[in-house]
């Protein structure tokens, strides 16, 4: 079951516990605000200009690095990922490339302000961004990607690293009019590469480290 938003209407809190591992909390989505904003440019291009884009960016900038976020929120008792789905086809985890220089918590709280906030131009700091989960590898100018760097690729073209993003119990997100944001469950998008591409496919396995602990309203 799919719930849409968007164009419609704390540090680590746990500890090591053994078998139950760390405790993360969760909270319903009720709890959250839901509104739409102008519209924001998307890049209309083939897989043919995206390749060459990334070829253009590579020879300027060298490997580049792109920052997304894992956030859950609880729907029928059970956790869900919020996703961005462009243009009523593919979906992506919020977040984005680096500019040159940026670091990696500056630039991931840049994208959600850009995508998720009402005010893009603010400094994020309402964004609790924690630790790094995983990291995806492009060894070469190609759709492939491996959740490792193969010891044969020198010169990998781009990094993905997946940061979990702890929600407080209330917000507001503020979504770009022309995508939608859509509360997955988790076991919707385990072994569901077809849909979802690897890198959200892969998310549960990423969260099975931790306890889920369901707030209540």
């Amino acid at each position: 079951m799919n719930s849409e938003m968007g164009s419609s209407a704390d540090g680590d809190r746990g500890s090591d516990s053994g078998v139950s591992g760390r405790v993360l909390d969760i909270y319903p989505l009720s709890c959250y605000y839901f509104g739409s904003k102008d519209p924001i440019l998307l890049k209309d291009e083939t897989l043919a200009d995206r390749i060459l884009r990334m070829k253009s960016n590579y020879a300027r900038y060298g490997s580049r690095t792109s920052v997304v976020a894992v956030i859950l929120v609880e729907l029928f008792k059970h956790p869900h990922l919020l996703l961005l789905q462009v243009k009523n086809s593919f979906y992506k985890l919020p977040g984005g490339r680096l500019r040159p220089g940026e670091s990696e918590m500056d630039g991931l709280k840049r994208k959600l302000s850009r995508n998720l906030s009402v005010n893009e131009d603010v400094d994020g700091s309402d964004w609790e961004v924690g630790e790094c989960l995983g990291m995806w590898w492009r060894p070469d100018f190609e759709t492939l990607l491996y959740p490792y760097l193969p010891p044969n690729v020198k010169n990998p073209k781009e990094c993905t690293k997946l940061f979990l993003v702890r929600l407080p119990p209330s917000r507001k997100f503020i979504v770009p009019k022309n995508l939608k944001l859509l509360a997955i469950p988790l076991c919707q998008l385990y072994k569901n590469d077809k849909t979802y591409g690897p890198i959200i496919e892969g998310v549960p396995q990423l969260l099975s480290k931790f306890s889920f602990s369901i707030i209540d309203s």
